[in-house]
This record gives structure tokens, C-alpha cells and sequence, in this order.
């Protein structure tokens, strides 16, 4: 079992920076993928990022790429998510969660959810 808790979300302008955190807790932590995900107001729930479980590999889905990076801390359970860049359409509930799946994209090969943080990015 794994408990996530997000936080690092708020309010911010277009051309921005914010760094998202999941600090886990439970058991082997270090035995699961994580996953960023986020969902707009009426929208489907859409993969972010994802961090392999030493963060040696990270993979991105294309509207992020290059702008955002994932990376893990191990040693205090802790998965972080750095946006730069912005843009309005970054908007939305941002969920981290655990999975045993290597290479996992879709929601569904994720276990373990975190209650989410909002982000809001201004125009």
C-alpha cells in the first residue's frame, strides 16, 4: 500500500514556473513508477509524465516535453514535477500515482493516486 500527497500547485502567469511534489509514504516506495497526471474542468484525466522507479528514465507527453522535468528523491519518497514555461492550457487537477507497471502511460496501470493539487495558470 502507498499513500501519495501532492502539493506545489496554486496560482501563476503565463511564462511561469511552479514545481509540483508527491511525497509518498507506505511500503517500497522505490519499487514503483510514478506518473504525473492532470484533468481540465471537463475533460478526461490525460498523462503528464512518468519517472522509472531509480529515475534513471523519464518520458513526457509532447505538449509538456521540454518544459517540464520529473525527477525522484528516493531517499525521502518524494517525486517532484518542475513547470516552466506555462501556458493557460497547462490548467487543471495534477494527480501523481504509483503503478508496477514499467512503462506505464494509461491511467489505468496506475494503483495508487494522490487527492490531486490545482493549478491555474493566467493568461
Amino acid at each position: 500500500q502507498v499513500q501519495l500527497v501532492e502539493s506545489g500547485g496554486g496560482l501563476v502567469q503565463a511564462g511561469g514556473s511552479l514545481r509540483l511534489s508527491c511525497a509518498a509514504s507506505g511500503h517500497s516506495f522505490g519499487s514503483y513508477t510514478v506518473g504525473w497526471f492532470r484533468q481540465a474542468p471537463g475533460m478526461e484525466r490525460e498523462f503528464v509524465a512518468r519517472v522509472s522507479r531509480l529515475g534513471a528514465h523519464t518520458y513526457y507527453e509532447d505538449s509538456v516535453k521540454g518544459r517540464s522535468t520529473i525527477s525522484r528523491d528516493n531517499a525521502k519518497n518524494t517525486v517532484y514535477l518542475q513547470m516552466n514555461s506555462l501556458k493557460p492550457e497547462d490548467t487543471g487537477v495534477y494527480y501523481c500515482a504509483a503503478s508496477r507497471v514499467v512503462s506505464a502511460s494509461a491511467s489505468q496501470e496506475y494503483d495508487y493516486w494522490g487527492q490531486g493539487t490545482q493549478v491555474t495558470v493566467s493568461s
